[in-house]
């Protein structure tokens, strides 16, 4: 039996026009009728429904026809692949019949399908166009993607099942309405997790500006600590956390004097004693942040050392939670390979020389084990840079042991 233009125009327009709302209200890509497409027609005929609405829709970054065309084509190509395995494995049978729950196989494959080639073609483009390495480029753009497809993936079988159904194609519409609401609900949740990262920008940016030397510092101790993250194996969850960690691990540092942040020259014992309260600041300042979990331990326990020498309470070995042993090793990297108001920067092999001659004493030595193996395998490549080092400084010894003993926290 041939395909009705009608349905093709109809999914078609009813993409583009969930596309437009979905993107420019709520953020993201609404992905139920195209799945529905899949379940419904022929493969390449279901690869014309997402054109119109790729092409037609606004563009985030310039220049916007090249992005534009390049999704069209991806997605047309994955709403191909997942017909085609649909109706290899009797999806068009089970979808007319009704056939629950025998319709779910060929739909979950699929779905599998269709994140497969999204990731696929994605972890490329940014492989190629971005040079982003391999192994970064590709990693968890297919898990990530799973469960909300195959949520959507759902809503379009039961598109498709209504659809084939006495009741039309009016009643197969009605699906979107549930889906819309909840795809609203999520995106009120992003909003809210989006202002809780200003709040933290905002923060991280005061301390920048309090502590001028030590500007761009706690991005990159967050660029690090993922670096540690993802080599130690931590699920995509964490490394976000520890992401929050190593960028708010000093905010603290908003509760002490401007005068001994930016001091030339060794700090007095009593001195010293008040610029070591700033992790426990820092923690008191960020309580009330809960989607922060395990980062506040971090922020409270980044100084401590594994022999139990480190502030504020002296915890050692095991009793250091590991998101604070990772920060620590990130903290004292970055300390070392940057210019401050006391030191010049270190190159960056002989700041890892300095960590693994500390390991075990100082820090963790899986975790410097884990950034020595990041940092031979990608490099180092801040996304903030230190400025200028005055002409004046003198080469410091290294950072992570002697600055101690003058008398200044690490950092």
């Amino acid at each position: 039996m041939g395909t009705p233009c009608w349905a093709v125009v109809l999914l078609a327009v009813l993409y583009a026009a969930c596309e437009r709302v979905v993107r420019q209200r709520l953020g993201g890509t609404f992905y139920p009728v195209l799945l529905a497409g899949a379940f419904l027609l022929p493969p390449p005929v279901a690869a014309l429904v997402p054109l119109p609405g790729a092409l037609l829709s606004p563009a985030a970054h310039r220049p916007q026809a090249p992005r534009r065309i390049w999704r069209a084509a991806e997605l047309s190509l994955a709403v191909w692949a997942a017909g085609l395995v649909h109706r290899v494995l009797g999806g068009g049978d089970t979808v007319v019949g009704s056939d629950f729950p025998y319709a779910l196989l060929p739909c979950a494959a699929a779905v599998l399908a269709f994140c497969g080639v999204l990731a696929l073609l994605d972890g490329g483009i940014r492989a190629l166009a971005e040079r982003v390495p391999a192994r970064r480029a590709w990693r968890g753009l297919f898990s990530r993607s799973l469960a909300p497809i195959g949520v959507h993936g759902l809503a379009g079988l039961m598109m498709a099942v209504l659809w084939r159904s006495p009741y039309g194609p009016v009643a197969a519409l009605l699906v979107l309405l549930p889906m819309c609401v909840s795809w609203w609900v999520f995106a009120q949740y992003d909003r809210e997790r989006a202002a809780h990262q200003a709040t933290i920008r905002a923060l991280v940016q005061a301390v920048d500006i309090k502590d001028g030397y030590t500007r761009g510092h706690s991005e990159r101790v967050g660029q690090a600590s993922v670096m540690i993250a993802r080599e130690l194996g931590m699920p995509e969850e964490r490394v976000e956390v520890l992401r929050f960690a190593g960028i708010l691990h000093d905010v603290g540092k908003l509760g002490v004097p401007t005068r001994l942040l930016r001091k030339d020259g060794p700090l007095t014992p009593q001195e010293r004693r008040i610029i070591e309260l700033h992790p426990e600041y820092g923690h008191e300042m960020v309580r009330g942040i809960s989607f922060l979990g395990e980062a506040r331990a971090a922020i409270l326990h980044h100084h401590e050392r594994i022999d139990g020498t480190g502030y504020p309470y002296g915890l050692a070995g095991g009793q250091i939670p590991e998101c604070a042993r990772v920060v620590a090793v990130a903290d004292a990297f970055d300390a070392m390979t940057s210019t401050r108001s006391y030191s010049r920067a270190r190159p960056v092999p002989a700041a890892v020389s300095e960590l693994q001659r500390c390991a075990g004493r100082h820090f963790d030595a899986r975790v410097v084990d884990a950034l020595t193996r990041a940092l031979a395998r990608d490099g180092w490549h801040p996304t903030v840079t230190a400025g200028p080092l005055p002409p004046e400084l003198p080469l410091p010894t290294p950072p992570s042991t002697d600055r101690q003993e003058a008398g200044r926290p690490t950092s």
